[in-house]
């Protein structure tokens, strides 16, 4: 078993250099805890592999299904306060809660599509940017059971310490992403799933044409994400402890939006990368002001205006998160269309026209059938 392991990890990921980084990477997050010891530093990593699994679940939905969501927020809002109003009145733990608000946003997922299912492109878009907003009206009007805008606090911990939560959260992100990897490969040999959201992204009357089943495949792809979503949710709760109207924002749904289109839509991974190198400007923009702040007030004393002019400006705009983030993103769809990860990809491994198998770029021929690749 060992032996058919390492003939596998030598054939097939070591020559492909994206696969050797994914492998590298994957290493590296189990010993982040090792490198971070602060919690309030370790704590944004936590946050980053559950905002992973809400990422990459808005790719299988809308990437991959061609189903353009833009209420991905509701999944992950609904299963939030199913969590925290399960714990509240019933007193119930995390092991009890994140599977019910899972089923919960699963649920949400499957109602989210019965009106969808006649409506696409933009008409789609607008629907699905309603649900939140009208979850957000039933939470603002219940008040005394949902808090309305102060929330509901004091809710347990996943785990007694952030590094418990760390590779708690981890487990289920790599189990998360694998999963929905696996189901949207077109090139599966067990799993159609990934070749039918295809086929229904790129031409749904055709797929239907096909004999395919068009809107059980829909219900699939919003089931399976509202399910996934609704893990990102239910685990965000226990580890903030409290929960707010805020995960109902607009914002947070084209957040997801932001981190799949930086890191590379269509890609799984688009979305890791994406969350990655975004989230932690999010995260540590009061830190980041602070400093300029500071920097700031040692320029008046030192009476260096246009130093303490450019910093004021500096504290302005990391102040402005989403600015920030909106920046970056134009960027990166100026010079690669295809998303940062994608572009990388494409650089460093080519496919052989003949067996389809990939290859490091800069090989000349294709390691298995030998035919050229330039």
């Amino acid at each position: 078993m060992v032996r058919r392991l390492v003939k596998d990890f030598r054939w097939s990921v070591i020559p492909v250099p994206g696969r050797l980084i994914a492998v590298i990477f994957l290493v590296f997050v189990f010993f982040i805890p090792l490198l971070i010891t602060t919690p309030f530093y370790l704590r944004m990593f936590v946050y980053i592999n559950i905002f992973v699994i809400f990422a990459v679940s808005w790719d299988l939905l809308s990437g991959y299904s061609g189903q353009l969501n833009f209420g991905h927020a509701l999944f992950f809002g609904v299963a939030a306060y199913t969590s925290a109003l399960l714990w509240k009145y019933l007193g119930w733990q995390p092991w009890a809660t994140i599977p019910l608000s899972v089923l919960a946003a699963v649920a949400a997922g499957v109602v989210t599509c019965f009106p969808a299912l006649r409506l696409r492109g933009p008409y789609l878009s607008l629907l699905t940017l309603a649900f939140p907003l009208m979850l957000l009206g039933i939470i603002l009007a219940l008040k005394d059971i949902t808090g309305a805008e102060y929330g509901i606090w004091g809710i347990p911990a996943l785990a007694p310490t952030v590094t418990q939560e760390y590779y708690i959260v981890l487990a289920v992100t790599i189990a998360s992403v694998l999963i929905m990897w696996k189901l949207t490969d077109a090139g599966s040999k067990y799993i159609r799933t990934g070749l039918i959201f295809h086929a229904i992204r790129e031409d749904e009357i055709a797929a239907r044409a096909l004999g395919i089943n068009t809107i059980r495949y829909k219900m699939l792809a919003f089931a399976i994400g509202g399910l996934f979503a609704g893990i990102s949710g239910a685990l965000y709760t226990h580890v903030a402890e409290a929960i707010n109207v805020y995960v109902l924002a607009m914002t947070t749904s084209f957040q997801a939006v932001i981190w799949v289109v930086f890191g590379g839509i269509v890609s799984i991974y688009g979305g890791v990368v994406g969350v990655y190198l975004l989230y932690p400007i999010i995260y540590l923009t009061g830190d980041i002001s602070r400093f300029f702040s500071n920097a700031y007030e040692a320029a008046i004393k030192a009476h260096s205006t246009v130093l303490a002019g450019f910093l004021n400006v500096m504290q302005l705009i990391t102040g402005q998160t989403l600015i920030i983030m909106a920046a970056l993103v134009i960027l990166i769809l100026l010079f690669m269309p295809r998303g940062l990860a994608v572009q990388i990809r494409d650089k460093i491994e080519r496919e052989c026209p003949r067996c389809k198998l990939a290859n490091a770029a800069w090989r000349r021929e294709c390691r298995a059938c030998s035919a050229p690749l330039h």
